[in-house]
């Protein structure tokens, strides 16, 4: 198999345990290159277990793992020049400016024209007009835009997206989905763990269900949709969902750092928000 083919992650029978408590009984499955992979699972499955090996910062009681051709316990140098983790809270400093977060890192990685890698990412995450805002004044969904742009200097090829929409609200983690397409989009390899069926639904290429220490399926959301059998169909008019009604209320304009815009529903109608009677 050709470097370009081999995946942008592969992993083998992977064990860990805590003294008496196995966490992870046997894990395999393999990340395409520039692919998005959910690795879901319930609170306490292992998911930041893998993602912390995988990651050079937990050893393996057992098994193999590679990220971007390189052996995760042998060539841990290499791994962790290959990759960025974004945990599962926003790892930014709130006493600087969005840019000079960026700034900060860029330097810290002793990259050339730090400024300008600031730029073009806050340009690339919708975050130009709060550069020189302190990032405590930024929203939840802000703040965690400017963590992945963060985690983005250097341009790694596969970032860990740990529980990336922990905690944050509707608008938040839809500004948080997008981001993560974009990084696929330009050829990035994304592993995503998460515990929200949707965002699951909603984002990942493959989806593998780790429980109780193993996965227990492996696939793409077609693939697994086939594991149950089909429903009865009936006619039943269409109701909007919560989201729906969320989005037609509040508003998504596309301006996602301004509140109070008027609001527009998919299909292009305006919605007002229910008269009192």
């Amino acid at each position: 198999m050709t470097a370009g083919r081999a995946p942008a992650i592969r992993v083998q029978g992977l064990e860990k345990a805590y003294k008496k408590l196995k966490v992870l009984r046997g894990v395999d499955f393999d990340v395409a290159r520039g692919s998005i992979f959910a690795l879901l699972g319930s609170n306490g499955a292992g998911k930041t277990t893998v993602v912390n090996i995988l990651a050079t910062l937990l050893r393996a009681d057992a098994g193999t793992a590679s990220v971007n051709g390189f052996d995760v316990a042998a060539e841990g140098a290499d791994v962790r020049g290959s990759i960025s983790l974004t945990g599962q809270f926003a790892a930014v400093d709130e006493i600087l400016t969005g840019r000079e977060n960026l700034v900060l890192v860029a330097r810290l990685r002793r990259l050339k024209d730090p400024g300008r890698i600031a730029d073009d990412l806050l340009a690339r995450f919708s975050l130009t007009d709060a550069a020189a805002r302190r990032v405590a004044t930024y929203s939840g969904g802000m703040r965690r835009r400017l963590d992945i742009a963060m985690s983005l200097v250097g341009n790694p090829p596969v970032i860990f997206l740990d529980e990336p929409t922990t905690g944050l609200d509707p608008q938040a983690r839809i500004e948080v989905w997008d981001a993560v397409r974009e990084l696929a989009g330009r050829g990035t390899t994304v592993l995503l763990t998460t515990q929200y069926l949707d965002e699951a639904e909603h984002l990942a290429d493959r989806i593998a269900i780790l429980h109780q220490g193993r996965i227990i399926v492996n696939g793409t959301l077609a693939e697994l949709r086939e594991l149950l059998p089909p429903a009865e169909v009936e006619y039943v008019e269409k109701q909007p969902t919560l989201e729906d009604v969320f989005f037609a209320i509040v508003g998504d304009t596309g301006d996602k750092d301004t509140p109070g815009k008027d609001a527009h529903d998919p299909r292009g109608a305006a919605a007002t928000p229910p008269q009192d009677r």
